[in-house]
């Protein structure tokens, strides 16, 4: 069986400084993930147009519009890139100059052009739960999305502000802590 070797992380993309390359569709679909996601992040989006979606989503949010075409300057600064025109072409340079710049880069549904995927993400509180599939099938990442927001309870964010407040007074080891948090979270997973 082929095996899943992406490694997740989750970054603080209201410190960093995203830049999306087109403003159509596909660049209000990964806008609009990356805002629902991290409603703070701080973004530039550089196209030749913007749909009027796009323009009213950023409205309330850290986006930067840049209307204009293109150029390898466009990622001066940047530390995440993402390619959503629907120009291969245009996706493919972008993807040549984030990486000469050791930029990570995601090029919209071109796996082989990316560094990083954009999975489904689900979020109650605290806590967040990512989901890949390799990039081999976003509906079932979607599905799998909508599943756990409906399994979640709404109220887990209590029981994780709780359990860091625990946490916070116990006096032990690094060790000690966390065989204790182990056996007092043990029953979230038992049927």
């Amino acid at each position: 069986m082929e095996k899943n070797e992406l490694y997740p992380i989750f970054l603080k993309v209201h410190v960093l400084h995203v830049t999306i390359v087109g403003g159509g569709w596909v660049g209000l679909e990964k806008v609009g993930f990356l805002l629902k996601s991290s409603p703070n992040a701080n973004v530039k989006m550089v196209a030749l147009e913007f749909s009027e979606r796009v323009k009213e989503l950023v409205e309330e949010h850290n986006v930067q519009l840049v209307q204009k075409a293109y150029e390898k300057t466009d990622l001066q600064g940047s530390q995440l890139v993402i390619a959503a025109t629907n120009d291969e072409q245009v996706n493919i340079s972008v993807y040549n100059d984030a990486k000469e710049k050791n930029i990570l880069v995601n090029v919209a549904d071109n796996p082989p052009y990316c560094d990083f995927y954009m999975g489904g993400i689900v979020t109650k509180g605290n806590v967040k739960i990512a989901i890949s599939t390799n990039g081999k099938s976003p509906t079932t990442a979607k599905r799998l999305r909508q599943f756990f927001e409906e399994v979640l309870p709404d109220d887990i964010n209590k029981l994780v502000e709780n359990l860091n407040s625990y946490r916070k007074s116990l006096k032990a080891d690094f060790e000690s802590k966390v065989e204790h948090l182990n056996t007092l979270t043990e029953s979230l997973i038992k049927k």
